[in-house]
Formats: C-alpha cells, structure tokens, sequence
C-alpha cells in the first residue's frame, strides 16, 4: 500500500517537473504585469545592446543612446550608424555568416526587406498603445519610430525663394540643367522621388515626364543625405531633390544659405523600429524598444528636430511649415509595404534614363 506521503511527495515531484518543463514565455510577445521586471532582470545579465539605425549620429542617436544609459545604467548601449540600403545589407552579411551582431534595426525603407528575408521577429511593446494602427505594423514586426518629410533644398544665395521652383514641372525649366543633384544609393533619394512621380502622375506621363527630367543632367551624388544638404549650402549644386525636408531649416537656423521647399504632393515615409531575429540581446532590445517608442524617447527625438509618430509628441515650431497634415498640403505617404512594392520599378527607371 502506497503511503499518504508517498502520494503527496509524488504530487509534488510531478508538479515541479511540470513547471520545469513549462516554455518560457517569449518575452518579444509577452505583455504581462510583470514584463518590466523580467526584461531588466534578464538584461542585467545581457549587460549590452547593440543599435544599428540610420538617425544622425550627433543629432538624434547620440542622445537616444545618452537618454536610454541613463534610464538603464546596467546596459552597455553601442549603435552603429548607416543608411537603409547599408543597413540591410549589414543585417543580412550577418545573418548569412550566422553571426548576428545587432540587435535593433532602425530605418527608412528597410523593414519590408528584412521581413521578407526573415532577418526580424514580431514583438509587442506597452509604449505601442499610443499609437495609430497606421504606424504599427498588423504582424508586429515594426512600428514607426518617426516621421519622415521630403522636399527640395536649395542655395538662397544662388536661387531666390521667388524662382525656386515650386512644382515638379518647374523642376524642367533649362536654367536648372546641370544644377540639380538627388542622392542615387539611397532608397530614399532618386528612387523614391521616382516612385512618387509614377505614382502622381501614372506610369505613362510619369515615365514621360522622367524622360524630360532626364535632359536636365540631374547629378547622382553618392553620399549621405545630410551631406548633400551640406553640398548645396556650400554651392555645389544649386538644387537637391528628394532631400529630408528638415535638413536644410536646421542648417537655415544655424546661418546657413539654405530653405525647404515643398513640392506636392509631399512624399512622406514611415521610419521603422525592428527586432532582429536571434538577438544576441534579446531582453536589452526589447528595453531600447520601449524607450524609443515611449513618449520620453520620442521627446528627445522632437527635440533633435525630429518628427515624432507618437501623437502626443508635438513638432518643433521651426518645422511646422514642412508638415503636409498642418499646412493642407497632399501627401503621399509610403508605407514600408509601397515603398519595397515600388523599388522594382523605380530601380527599373533609374537604371533606364538616369545611370552613368
């Protein structure tokens, strides 16, 4: 006969086995009470974070990694800087090698691409609650970090505000041959400004009038977006197309030659925030997620002049004019999704009329 302490011991053994074997909650869904507590035990012992994004080192990601150190002092925060295009392509060389460095992926016009090639996991986030279904993706795998603006820069010594061009046909008057430059490396550059042509005006008159453009001998600047600002302050090129459209009024309000205009409709992009998939810091990026979407994040974002997603960030005065949605400009907004749809064709015309 099988003793009652036997019995209960047996109880007892096989409960305990059974929570041994019970799954960790995935911590990227997991929106328990008790999610805070667990991401920051857990990242203790990861003790690092590593930030790949394409923001403006001094202006926007210097501080995000100063504001989420202070708020985290047990996590060593590194971040690395780059383009979309040079992103993706680290993401990826890392993921082929099986020597997945960065944890949190941050980009204009790479979430589609890394999604499809399976580079980032679904994750939830508290901070998420504020914002629209428009800025969050319905899978979760990304959500917007901010807000992106695209206009044309130019030199006020050189051109007057009177005779900037102020729409896309302006842009064919013959004095502004040769004179014009968009970044060509970037898939927020000459690409997306051909997307938005075709988009607007249809494939054969925006193919047409792509032709046209052609003829003006547009310059194919390999470089960053904030240094082809720079380029056109110096006088290099009078005109750049497809330019952030806050660049040229920070650089305007330090002294320097340059103001925005907007030609409609006004493109716009959606920034994103992702989770690699096989995060060597899982707990850690998950924390550096939450505080880039929180409103303290995104304030320290508004106050590096950027645009914040979350609704209840407000823009900087300074910037207020460059906002389609303040200023009853049309916009066209391009999604992760429509902007990776729109890079086969865009690539297609680039190569066609504008490669040299």
């Amino acid at each position: 006969m099988i003793g009652r302490r036997t019995v209960i011991q047996g109880l007892l053994l096989g409960a305990a086995g059974a929570a041994k074997a019970a799954p960790a909650p995935d911590m990227a869904l997991y929106g328990g009470p008790d999610r805070t507590q667990r991401l920051e035990a857990a990242a203790r012992r990861e003790s690092r974070v590593l930030f790949y994004s394409g923001m403006i080192e001094n202006q926007a990601l210097r501080p995000i990694a100063d504001g989420f150190r202070k708020k985290y002092p047990f996590i060593d925060i590194e971040y690395w800087r780059g383009d979309s295009r040079a992103l993706v392509q680290k993401s990826l060389t890392e993921r082929r090698a099986g020597r997945v460095s960065g944890d949190v992926l941050e980009s204009t016009g790479g979430a589609a691409v890394l999604i499809r090639a399976g580079a980032v996991a679904p994750f939830r986030s508290p901070a998420m609650a504020d914002y629209p279904d428009k800025y969050l993706d319905r899978n979760g795998f990304w959500a917007a970090s901010r807000l992106d603006y695209f206009g044309l820069a130019y030199n006020t010594r050189q051109v007057s505000a009177a005779e900037a061009p102020k729409s896309t046909d302006d842009l064919l008057a013959p004095k502004w041959r040769g004179a014009i430059a968009w970044r060509a490396d970037s898939e927020v550059g000459a690409p997306l400004f051909i997307a938005g042509i075709m988009r607007s005006m249809g494939k054969e008159r925006g193919e047409a009038w792509l032709q046209k453009f052609a003829a003006q001998r547009v310059v194919n600047y390999a470089g960053s977006a904030r240094a082809l600002v720079d380029r056109v302050g110096a006088g290099e090129y009078k005109l750049a197309v497809e330019i952030y459209a806050h660049h040229p009024l920070i650089s305007k309000a330090k002294g320097a030659p340059l103001d925005t205009v907007m030609l409609q409709p006004v493109p716009s992009a959606v920034s994103t925030i992702q989770l690699a998939k096989d995060a060597p810091h899982p707990n850690a990026a998950l924390l550096l997620i939450d505080y880039v979407l929180s409103r303290e994040g995104q304030e320290v974002l508004r106050a590096a002049d950027y645009f914040s997603a979350n609704p209840h960030v407000d823009t900087s005065p300074m910037l207020r004019r460059i906002v389609p949605g303040l200023n009853g400009m049309k916009e066209l907004v391009f999604t992760p999704e429509a902007m990776f749809d729109s890079r086969g064709e865009a690539n297609a015309l680039f190569d066609k009329y504008f490669r040299t």
